[in-house]
Parts: C-alpha cells; sequence; structure tokens
C-alpha cells in the first residue's frame, strides 16, 4: 500500500512541478525513449544475471507491494512450533520426532502450526537440523556452526539478488544519456529546419537523459533498497529457528530455549514474553 502511494507521489510532485512552471505534457510523450531505456535497461539485466536471478529479482519486486513475507502473528506460531518439538524431544526423546522429520509435509505435530507448514524453506531447514539429532549429532557448537555456513549460503543468494537489482536501476542514467546523444544525433540530421521543429526534437532529446535519472533514483533503487530490506527482515525467520536449536543443544528447558529464539527477533516482529507463554500454554498436549 505504502510503495504504491509512494509511486503516486513522486510521479504527481515530479510531473505536477513540470507543469507548474508552464511546461508542456505533450513534450514528454516520447514513447521510444522510453522503449530505448526500459527496455535495454532490462534487456542488460537478462545479459548480466542467471535466469535463476531474474525469476527472483522480478519476484522480488512484486513481493514489494506485499510487504514482508512474515508478521507478530508468523514469528508466535514459529515460537510456538519450537515449543512443542523441543518439549516433545525432552519427554520422549528426539527419536519420536523421526517420523515427523522423515515426512513433515504430512506431520500432524508440524500441521498444527500452517503457516510454518506451508513454507517447505523453513520446514527444510528445520527438519534437516532436528534430523541430525535424531541420528545422534548432539554437539551444538557443531550445529551451529554448521547452520551458520547454511545461513551464509541464503544472505549471499539474497545480496546477489538486491545487488542485481540495484545495477539494473543504476543502469538507467547511462542509458538516458544514449538516448539523448541519439536524440542530438537526430536533431544535428535536421538542422535545417526550422526553430520549432528544432526545438521540439532537442526537447525530446533532453526527456532521455531526465526519463533515465527518474527511473533510476524514482524508482527502481527505491525499489531495489525496499526488496533488500524486506529480504533482510525475513532472514530472521531462519535465525530465530537456528537460535531456539542451539539453545536446545545447549540442554535448556522448552521454554527457555523459545526465549532465545524470540530475542533474536526485531522489536516490531518479537511477541511479548507474556504472549509466548500464553500461546505455548495453550497448546494440545504432545503425542
Amino acid at each position: 500500500m505504502f510503495v504504491l502511494i509512494g509511486i503516486i507521489a513522486v510521479t504527481v510532485c515530479v510531473i505536477g512541478s513540470y507543469m507548474a512552471m508552464g511546461g508542456k505534457l505533450g513534450v514528454l510523450n516520447q514513447p521510444f525513449e522510453v522503449t530505448l531505456i526500459f527496455g535495454a535497461g532490462i534487456s542488460a539485466f537478462f545479459i548480466s544475471n542467471p535466469i535463476r536471478v531474474v525469476k527472483a529479482a522480478f519476484g522480488r519486486l512484486g513481493g514489494i507491494f506485499k510487504g514482508p513475507k512474515y508478521k507478530k502473528a508468523d514469528y508466535l506460531e514459529l515460537l510456538t512450533m519450537q515449543y512443542q518439538v523441543f518439549k516433545l524431544m525432552k519427554q520422549k526423546g528426539a527419536l519420536a520426532l523421526e517420523a515427523h522429520v522423515e515426512n513433515p509435509h504430512e506431520s500432524s505435530l508440524f500441521s498444527e502450526f500452517p503457516t510454518f507448514h506451508k513454507d517447505h524453506h523453513a520446514v527444510d531447514f528445520f527438519c534437516d537440523y532436528v534430523r541430525l539429532l535424531t541420528l545422534g549429532s548432539d554437539n551444538p557448537h557443531e550445529i551451529e556452526s554448521l547452520m551458520e555456513q547454511e545461513l551464509e549460503i541464503h544472505h549471499h543468494s539474497d545480496h546477489t539478488i538486491a545487488h542485481a537489482l540495484t545495477n539494473m536501476a543504476e543502469s538507467f542514467p547511462a542509458l538516458g544519456i544514449v538516448a539523448a546523444v541519439l536524440g542530438v544525433i537526430k536533431t544535428m540530421g535536421s538542422i535545417s529546419e526550422p526553430p520549432e521543429v528544432l526545438g521540439n526534437l532537442i526537447a525530446g532529446a533532453l526527456v532521455g537523459t531526465f526519463l533515465g535519472i527518474l527511473l533510476c533514483y524514482g524508482f527502481f533503487a527505491p525499489f531495489a533498497s525496499a526488496a533488500k530490506q524486506i529480504m533482510e527482515e525475513e532472514s530472521t525467520y531462519m535465525a530465530c529457528m537456528k537460535a531456539g536449536i542451539t539453545a536446545h543443544l545447549q540442554g535448556y528447558a522448552p521454554q527457555v530455549s523459545v526465549e532465545f529464539a524470540r530475542k533474536t527477533l526485531s522489536e516490531h516482529n518479537r511477541p511479548s514474553f507474556a504472549e509466548v507463554e500464553e500461546a505455548c500454554g495453550n497448546l494440545p498436549a504432545v503425542q
């Protein structure tokens, strides 16, 4: 919602100010300039990135209109899921989770937590490390180091996407100069035309520079920044699971392990201690 408001505000401020100064809107109608700048920028984006990054980047551009994937309620659900799992392991041992982690998408335990259960990346991450516990790997330092490496790979992937979007945004001003130069070449080829015609041609050429700068700093650079912030915020979902699993491996009670996990969350997404305690108290008995 706020992204859409921002797009409208940028457009109104720029175009409105131009018209208020007496500028003619028709001069800005340069479809071939738009095709050159925007089309060449997108094409260069395809050239410079593998298809997986291109798909992920466009997905992230669409995602900025929705905001972060996880809300406060989703983090509360994640904490209660960890509490339930850690409690079951404390009561019945790690082997009690073997059937759940081997086939998590049909698990009656994980299905009680729908947001987590539908996120296959989160499910795979959590179950992979719980599976290690069922196999006898209980060294907290080794498991924590392995989780940090996996999260670093995930962070690198997100950084690649953000970097690709930023590079695309930064290409637009340069392509705007290309459009302006071509416009000047076109104008010089019509040097014998009367001043009114030459004026329109020069104005059309300068529109290229204007569009390139506007596309970069008015739209795509903010889009890239928003996508990066969303990805960084979403990474705390995985970090929350890492903190909980590490605390459990160090022998803490389920309530304490969940508190360790809760402390990793951003302030605006972090449920209070009382909210977590109440939610955990309302969970059904572990089977």
